[in-house]
């Protein structure tokens, strides 16, 4: 069963699932047995590795060196196509719908295109969507986009069904890295009642309370990343 199958299957029986999300900039190769042993605590389904800044070069020997410390499938989430690496077992090709950004909606995919055909990569084209959560993010600044409104449910349902029409298998909805405050969970059931693919949530989730919340209004995914990189989950 490939991994967008798996994804549809625990879609389709309800079940929700866990993924962590790390920034090859945040991670010490060397403390990797530790990083497995905090990973398999958490009973994370996936591992969602990218970040918005490539500051070192470690991509790839961190995905080598996580398949052989962890079971679960490994996807690059690649701020740009400088990320990809063939290593991972999956890659969300993201189109960042909600920003009228060329370069992120359609240009850095033509460019990556031809690289990633030469993988064995799973491709799984995502619809990423950016939320207002409180304050500027990295993905912000870098995109040169602005996110929907918190207030906005009919803009970001409108964005979320054109990406399904135009055969998107997910919608990924993005507060941001450390975000003061997550999705709206208005938004987050707007979508869910209306959508037949997955969604996936993440940013600004710092419990578990939090990410139930979320699952109960129908998100498929929880994506944590700023939480697990400071103990807190």
């Amino acid at each position: 069963m490939s991994i967008y199958q798996k994804i549809v299957h625990q879609k389709q029986n309800h079940q929700k699932s866990l993924a962590l999300l790390l920034d090859p900039d945040k991670v010490e190769i060397d403390a990797l047995k530790k990083l497995a042993i905090k990973i398999k605590k958490t009973k994370a389904d996936y591992l969602l590795i990218g970040g918005s800044l490539l500051k070192k070069d470690t991509t790839n020997k961190l995905i080598k060196k996580l398949k052989k410390q962890v079971k679960i499938p490994i996807i690059s989430f690649p701020g740009n196509p400088q990320q990809i690496s063939k290593h991972a077992d999956g890659l969300l090709f993201l189109s960042l719908i909600s920003g009228r950004n060329a370069d992120f909606l359609i240009g850095n995919q033509v460019v990556a295109a031809p690289l990633i055909k030469q993988t064995n990569l799973e491709i799984i084209p995502t619809g990423y969507m950016l939320i207002e959560n409180g304050h500027s993010t990295s993905v912000e600044y870098i995109s040169n986009t602005k996110p929907i409104p918190r207030n906005k449910n009919d803009i970001a349902l409108a964005t979320a069904l054109a990406g399904e029409m135009l055969g998107l298998k997910m919608i990924y909805l993005e507060a941001g890295s450390g975000a003061k405050e997550h999705v709206p969970i208005k938004m987050i059931q707007n979508l869910a009642q209306n959508l037949q693919i997955p969604i996936i949530v993440g940013g600004g989730i710092r419990s578990k309370k939090q990410m139930l919340e979320i699952f109960n209004a129908g998100a498929d995914i929880v994506v944590i990343g700023t939480a697990f990189e400071q103990n807190n989950w």
